[in-house]
């Protein structure tokens, strides 16, 4: 592939988000305790990335809209539809890798 123009790629990095996007909004059997211990992030990762990369802009996006953003409802509707209660061995995954990931804070 020859080198792509910044314009390209960066339509290209947002179609693929826009298509992660999609896809987790597809699968809302995927809790985000199991993304958190499979690969360390979750939903909430990439709604506070995308809040973050926003306010670097200068631009004023809110914890829940970029969360509604991410969820494509708001979070407390995801929650009430999708979230199940996380189980005992769940918490116990996610506690070593939380600790394993990060350390430094």
């Amino acid at each position: 592939m020859s080198e792509l123009d910044e314009t390209t790629r960066t339509e290209l990095e947002a179609a693929a988000f826009r298509r992660l996007i999609e896809h987790l909004r597809e699968r809302t059997d995927v809790q985000n305790i199991d993304m958190m211990n499979l690969a360390g992030f979750c939903r909430n990762c990439l709604s506070n990335w995308y809040r973050e990369a926003a306010e670097a802009r200068d631009l004023d996006v809110s914890k829940e809209q970029s969360r509604e953003i991410v969820y494509g409802m708001p979070y407390a509707d995801w929650k009430a539809k999708y979230q199940s209660e996380a189980t005992a061995d769940q918490q116990a995954a996610f506690a070593v890798s939380h600790a394993a990931t990060h350390k430094d804070h």
